[in-house]
Parts: structure tokens; sequence; C-alpha cells
């Protein structure tokens, strides 16, 4: 596999990066994961205008622009000859002297690669689910933006593994239910969707906002507000997104069965008409 390292095109075995990086030491840094169809990278200026927004906010100069970026993502695609696969973009401080101080880190490191896609499918994956015990802080500025430093999630998820589920949900110190520890989280009550409150800890997804307006264009309407584990177990269904899987049907929480709705079909099927429509417009 070929990879993309401060703008050099490199085989992945030849690719390195000093030991002394403050995206290794420190977990210095942020990522972003966006799905490509056909080559193409799906809502890539939204996810660029995080990436964007994320190194403004931690004070990391982007070494390249949108378009230069775009342009080497191309290249990555046609060196590597994977037109359906998932693009990782890293970006880190780059090396700086010993300690937390920023000054003298002012040569960020930006890697991209290209990883097999998860196969799609006509109808939504299932998920068993588990809660937790790592707990998030609401209104973190840093919940945000997609950091490399993301150990409540790591710590989650590998509860999840050892407990064969799927996934794990994360809550805040209030109690509520922020997102899962790789996806956003919806629930359906009635004919309505709703979505955990931003400040509770969730990450902005890019394919929460994609459903949120699939749920308008279908007329559903699609809710935020606060929520409280227990309710999920009344919910009427329960699914979870992001640019990998796309839209998740959750099966089970903490071993009890959850209920689904016909509704998460329709958003499944919804999402899926989107990244199939040839017309560019819809993939940029």
């Amino acid at each position: 596999m070929i990879v993309f390292l401060n703008g050099a095109f490199i085989p992945e075995e030849a690719a390195t990066v000093s030991v002394f990086d403050r995206g290794f030491v420190y977990g210095d840094g942020l990522f972003e994961t966006i799905r490509l169809y056909r080559g193409r990278p799906f809502r890539w200026d939204d996810h660029g205008a995080r990436l964007q927004r994320g190194a403004e906010f931690l004070g990391i100069r982007l070494p390249f622009s949108p378009h230069q970026l775009r342009s080497s993502v191309e290249e990555l695609v046609h060196r590597n000859k994977l037109t359906e696969a998932s693009l990782r973009i890293v970006l880190s401080r780059g090396v700086g002297p010993r300690g937390y101080s920023t000054q003298g880190a002012d040569c960020p490191t930006l890697v991209m690669s290209l990883h097999s896609a998860p196969t799609t499918r006509p109808s939504p994956l299932h998920w068993r689910l588990i809660t937790a015990s790592p707990r998030i802080v609401p209104n973190d500025p840093l919940s945000r933006h997609k950091t490399c430093n993301k150990l409540p999630n790591i710590l989650a998820r590998a509860e999840a593994d050892a407990r064969d589920a799927d996934e794990a949900l994360l809550l805040n110190t209030r109690g509520e239910v922020a997102e899962a520890t790789g996806a956003n989280l919806f629930w359906i009550d009635g004919q309505t969707v709703f979505t955990p409150l931003l400040d509770s800890g969730a990450l902005p997804g890019i394919t929460r906002a994609v459903v949120i307006g699939i749920c308008g264009g279908l007329s559903i309407p699609c809710l935020e507000r606060p929520l409280q584990p227990e309710l999920l177990r009344n919910a009427e269904g329960v699914f979870l997104t992001s640019s990998g899987v796309e839209v998740v049907e959750a099966l089970s929480l903490d071993g009890y069965p959850l209920r689904r709705s016909e509704l998460t079909a329709r958003v499944h099927q919804a999402y899926r008409s989107l990244v199939s429509e040839l017309d560019p417009k819809f993939i940029v």
C-alpha cells in the first residue's frame, strides 16, 4: 500500500515518523476518517472543514491547502487502485522540544492512508451494545474535534471487546448518553428520531449531520435531546451512524433486547441511495 507522508507518496513499509513526534508522544494531533465511494471522498468539504476547525483550535498549522489535499487523495486512490475505501488523515504537531510546551514544534506531520471499506449491505448491520464505565466531560470543547488522544473511547471499546459486544456507549459525568466509541447514536420514539445534544460530549459527526438532513427529506422529525441510558430500553428503535459503517441498527444493550423500527430501515435505505447517486454534487 502507498501512503501519503508530508507531500511524498511512499510504500507503507518505508514510511516513518519520528519517535519524538508529539502525535506519538502526547496524542497531540487530529484525525479524520472519510469514506470513498467510486474513488470519491464522501462529504469532503465537511470533513475538511472539521479538520481545519480542529487545527485552528489546537493551533496546528495545516501544511497543505484543501485543494492540495484533495488532489493528493485522487493520486493516492490512483496509485493504490482502491476506489471503495476508507481514507484516514492524521495531522500531528510534529517534533518539538521535550515537555508540554508547543514552542518549537512548528513542522507538522500529515499522513493519509487508504483502508478497505466495510462491505455495503442492502439492510443495516446489527450490533450488540454495552454501557461502558469510562465517563466523558459534558461541554468539553475538545469533544467537538477528532483529537488523536481518545483514551476514554479506547478503554470503552476494550470493555466491549471483553464482553463480546460490537460497540460501547459512552456516558458523561451527568449520567447522560453522549455517543458510542466510534459512532453517533440515534433513538426512535413514535415517528420521531432523537439524538443526544452535542453539549453532552458528542462529536458533531459528519454522518450524524447527513442523517439529520435525511430525516428532514423524509419528513421524519429529528430532535436533539438529553438521554438517560434507561430510556433506550423503552425506545422503539436505536441506531448508530459513522462514516465507516454508515447506519447500524442496535439489537441489544447490556444484554437487554432492543426494539426495532422500520424508520431505521428507511433512513438506511435513504443513506444508501445518497451515496449511490452518480451526481458528484452528492459526493463533495
